[in-house]
């Protein structure tokens, strides 16, 4: 339901600037002077052009009948065009990261090398786009990278909270006004376009960020960039974020300022007519939030991911001595899954796409059994195994001085339920399956204390249950459902290899690691220990304790998934018999849990 602005509402919003419209002074029905203005978001897109799946080398589906890609959200925004020419189209980050089609233009013909133009720019341009947010996952390849995509576009990337380290100046475009002459004529609406992002990126690039960008909060920077998007004439003014609604950091206290934040800004931030929120992938029609200023409402609506949603914001505008004022707001979530693709979007991608699907179906090597990522939530799997023991052997392999002599230990997650390798042909889409993020490798010492900490940190992934089942996979981890969205994701609960545990799931968080040891022999808190982990986790992303102060002992920037590959084509074959390895299990009460899956 969109919230409905009465006329006393609006005459309270014009006595702000200094104008005062009577309720007999309200016309009954829409004069032609009145405007209805439309802006369409989408977030994290995630490279999903074309309704495809790399990983299975098929078009996408999923158990709800969703699609994905740009392709049919833009006939879903011609559509919209079609019966409010008013409209607007505007995206809120994390664009260039999340498939194959974005890895390999970044890896293996990076757009920096050969010129050619980003599919996600070719897409975008072609549908039109006026505005943009800079979401975190724009500057996994570097700045520099980043830097040529975007002159690639037609339209700006906003920052307003990122700075240049060495001028202090904006790095990127704070704002943008966009100027919208109504279909039936009379006068032009101002539209304003803040861009906000999440400040985690100062933690989870960088080595790619470091002595190049500053990060602030967005609270504060929306405080700071509104009243000067309206001094600059904007009529309306909408905030595109990449940074979720409601306040909350998945690196804790490493940043003061909050990851997700949008309510709060809503809420502190007089000015802001709607706000396009993303990041957190989750499908939010409308919010509304009442500033605690001005007692007026700020619409806020979440697309999800992928293109599966489109935002939808239809703000009705009054003209008032002269200047337009937003008399009604709503919003609502498009769904593209029975558009047809738009063929315009599809030519323009069409070439790099086909050579992506190429690339991830060549082959690479061949495994002799099944390794399927799916019971890694909940079990000792081999698809993980394959992960630590690349890991273990990549940093073994580097490390010098008395760092030689320590055990090394390796943390994976299950990124992707639905990867996996199969016996037989490997490729490069079955690695990608099972790592489908673009992160490097570290290396930090860590003491046994620290070693227990980490584990029961990652074992809050679990519900507390009573006795050993057998349960469903949901009704043990506390993966988010579609009932419960806001539980602890697959890609934050890591298994560790180079020590045997057990995981009491009978017992309260905190309390669950039992005997945990290595090389047979209990673990003490002062022993030394050589941790292989990713980019992500070592910068603070799931804040789990002691990773982001301990020692870096090994960072070459190699890139994981490219090292699996490399791995697999100098094997030849995958044998999970030779690295596999029971080091984990779920326990209730010291007995083992049975999950159904």
């Amino acid at each position: 339901m969109g919230h409905r602005r009465t006329v006393a509402a609006l005459a309270t919003a014009c006595c702000l600037t200094g104008a005062v419209l009577s309720a007999a002074a309200a016309p009954a029905a829409a004069a032609p002077k009145d405007v209805t203005l439309t802006v369409l978001g989408t977030s994290d897109v995630h490279g999903h052009a074309l309704d495809w799946d790399y990983y299975k080398d098929k078009p996408y589906s999923d158990a709800a009948g969703n699609s994905v890609g740009l392709a049919q959200v833009s006939t879903v925004v011609d559509q919209v065009r079609r019966e409010n020419p008013n409209t607007l189209l505007v995206d809120d980050g994390d664009v260039i990261q999340g498939t194959p089609l974005d890895s390999y233009y970044a890896t293996v013909e990076p757009i920096t090398k050969t010129g050619a133009t980003h599919p996600m720019a070719a897409a975008m341009n072609q549908m039109g786009y006026v505005a943009g947010a800079v979401g975190n996952h724009e500057f996994n390849y570097g700045v520099d990278y980043l830097g040529a995509y975007r002159k690639q576009l037609n339209f700006p990337l906003l920052a307003a909270n990122v700075t240049d380290h060495r001028t202090g100046a904006p790095a990127f475009e704070p704002y943008v006004i966009r100027t919208v002459k109504p279909a039936h004529g009379g006068k032009p609406v101002h539209v304003g376009f803040l861009g906000l992002t999440t400040p985690g990126s100062a933690i989870w690039d960088k080595p790619r960020v470091a002595d190049r960008l500053d990060f602030t909060g967005v609270l504060e920077s929306a405080k700071h960039w509104v009243p000067r998007v309206r001094a600059a004439g904007a009529d309306v003014v909408v905030v595109l974020a990449h940074s979720g609604i409601e306040t909350s950091s998945s690196y804790g206290d490493a940043l003061p300022w909050p990851e997700n934040d949008m309510r709060q800004v809503a809420e502190q931030v007089p000015g802001i007519d709607a706000i396009l929120s993303g990041h957190t992938h989750l499908n939010n029609p409308e919010v509304d939030v009442t500033n605690k200023q001005t007692g007026r409402t700020v619409v806020i609506s979440q697309p999800g991911l992928w293109g599966e949603r489109v935002s939808r914001f239809d703000l009705k505008l009054k003209l008032v001595r002269g200047h337009y004022q937003v008399a009604d707001a709503s919003s609502s979530l498009l769904n593209p899954a029975s558009a047809a693709p738009d063929p315009k979007v599809v030519a323009a991608t069409r070439t790099q796409h086909t050579t992506t699907v190429s690339y991830v179906n060549s082959v690479i090597g061949q495994s002799t059994a099944d390794m399927p990522a799916g019971p890694c939530r909940w079990s000792d799997c081999a698809a993980l195994d394959f992960i630590n023991q690349v890991q273990t052997e990549t940093v073994r392999r580097a490390l010098t001085g008395d760092d030689a002599n320590l055990p090394v230990l390796s943390a994976a997650a299950p990124f992707n339920r639905d990867g996996g390798i199969t016996a037989g042909d490997v490729t490069v889409r079955d690695i990608a399956g099972i790592y489908e993020f673009d992160n490097t490798l570290l290396g930090i010492r860590l003491t046994g204390a620290q070693v227990k900490a980490y584990l029961e940190k990652s074992a809050e992934y679990f519900k507390q249950v009573s006795g050993t089942g057998p349960y469903p996979a949901d009704d043990v981890t506390n993966a988010p459902t579609t009932d419960s969205p806001n539980g602890t994701p697959d890609y934050l609960y890591d298994v560790l290899s180079g020590v045997t545990y057990d995981i009491d799931i009978a017992k309260a968080p905190g309390s669950r690691i039992e005997n945990l040891s290595y090389d047979g022999k209990p673990i003490t808190d002062d022993q030394q220990f050589v941790l292989a982990i990713n980019n992500y986790r070592q910068s603070g992303g799931g804040n789990f304790p002691g990773v982001t102060t301990a020692p870096v002992v090994y960072d070459q920037q190699v890139a994981i998934r490219e090292s699996l590959i490399d791995w697999v084509q100098q094997a030849g074959t995958i044998d999970p018999a030779q690295f596999s390895a029971d080091d984990w299990k779920l326990v209730a009460n010291g007995q083992p849990v049975q999950i159904t899956g």
